[in-house]
């Protein structure tokens, strides 16, 4: 619809529901509920490791020979990793990572997926974000949490996704979430200059539609917040002192900003962050080696910026993928698409080690490793110990928590 010389209901990074009603403002998360552990200032970092990270190759099992067998040109040699223990150890492109986890600060969920898994990228991806293996659900597992969970209506960022376009994971019925791929980037796909700006200003808030319409008034009204939160962010989080080196990679960027918004105490509780592409079938050890070394570094940058702010100890990271690979290489020195992989959390809340118990390689399903650990029993446990709200809601049925977070 054009009014004027620009473009209405045209929005880049901001996704929005139809229930829009907000206005700019900073605000307090809502307290957790009573006999809940989570804290008004706690905010989770979701790290979606896109493409379907190998976890065999990620969190290796070098105490197994049959690993060694199933790969022959792809395994890691012993002399190569990153020991943990006598059964397994990191890659070792992974090697600030493995610093985080030997100070106690990350934790490894080993064999983590669904049953009947799919080994679509799209359908996979979606059972992961919105925690559904069994039906077509339109929300995602946080949007839902959103919904539930009761915050300020008028804080346009208690959420946040660092991407183009609104993950799934974050879509909900009443809560509006903006997709900022990086401050310079958010606001209306419109020539940004004084004029344009002047009149987009008068029109947003002039009542005197030319038709009538339910529904123009509310794309005004969604247009004005985009261009009001792209102006207010950037002032915001001018104020924060970056005090780490991140890695000039789109991750490294992307947690640069986190640390950013979480630092300017929007209220955020929930950030979402990308890092792709996994889906190594050809290939595979360059390929994966180099996106866990960028990976590695970012994450470290992230935790010491954090520290230096004192802001360690309130941010979860959650990583996912939206499938692990077969066991065996292919006859493009990669893997195809598989099952269970392992997860981390990391951050100064969590209790590090190793959760879990590891795929057994000799019981395999047609090629694939088996699950052993349920990926909702993962949601269950950060809900409840990490953002302080009953998990039966949002997963539509109970999971055992993990004893990870403190």
């Amino acid at each position: 619809m054009k009014r004027g010389n620009f473009v209405l209901g045209t929005i880049s990074g901001l996704a929005v529901s139809a229930n829009t009603n907000h206005v700019f403002a900073r605000a307090l998360a809502a307290a957790p509920l009573p006999g809940l552990p989570g804290g008004q200032n706690r905010c989770l970092v979701l790290v979606n490791l896109q493409g379907g990270n190998d976890g065999l190759n990620c969190v290796v099992p070098h105490g197994d020979g049959r690993y060694y067998q199933l790969r022959p040109t792809l395994a890691i040699s012993q002399s190569e990793v990153l020991a943990i223990n006598a059964q397994i150890g990191l890659n070792p492109k992974l090697r600030a990572f493995k610093a985080l986890y030997d100070k106690g600060l990350v934790a490894i969920v080993q064999g983590v997926g669904y049953p009947n898994p799919s080994y679509s990228h799209f359908r996979s991806t979606e059972i992961w974000q919105t925690a559904s293996p069994d039906h077509y659900e339109h929300t995602g597992w946080l949007g839902r949490y959103f919904d539930d969970a009761g915050l300020p209506e008028n804080d346009l960022f208690k959420g946040v996704a660092i991407a183009q376009t609104l993950p799934e994971v974050l879509a909900s019925n009443r809560t509006d979430i903006p997709a900022i791929p990086g401050p310079d980037q958010y606001g209306l796909a419109l020539d940004r200059s004084p004029s344009l700006r002047a009149a987009f200003g008068r029109d947003a808030h002039d009542t005197r539609l030319p038709f009538s319409s339910p529904y123009l008034a509310r794309v005004m009204e969604i247009e004005d917040h985009a261009q009001r939160g792209s102006e207010e962010l950037p002032k915001l989080i001018g104020g924060y002192q970056t005090k780490a080196t991140y890695p000039s990679t789109p991750l490294g960027r992307s947690l640069a900003l986190a640390a950013q918004i979480v630092g300017s105490n929007l209220g955020t509780k929930v950030i979402y962050v990308e890092h792709a592409s996994f889906d190594t079938h050809v290939n595979q050890r360059p390929v994966q080696d180099r996106m866990l070394e960028q990976f590695s570094n970012a994450i470290a940058a992230f935790y010491d910026d954090l520290a230096a702010h004192g802001n360690d100890r309130r941010v979860l990271t959650l990583t996912f993928s939206e499938f692990g690979r077969r066991i065996e290489e292919n006859a493009s020195h990669g893997t195809d698409h598989g099952q269970a992989s392992p997860l981390f959390l990391i951050g100064g809340g969590v209790k590090g080690g190793i959760y879990g118990n590891a795929p057994d390689l000799g019981n395999l399903d047609e090629g694939n490793l088996r699950f052993t650990t349920d990926f909702r029993s993962v949601y269950a446990t950060v809900l409840e110990r990490w953002l302080g709200r009953p998990s039966a809601p949002v997963l539509a049925g109970s999971f055992a928590s993990l004893p990870i977070l403190a």
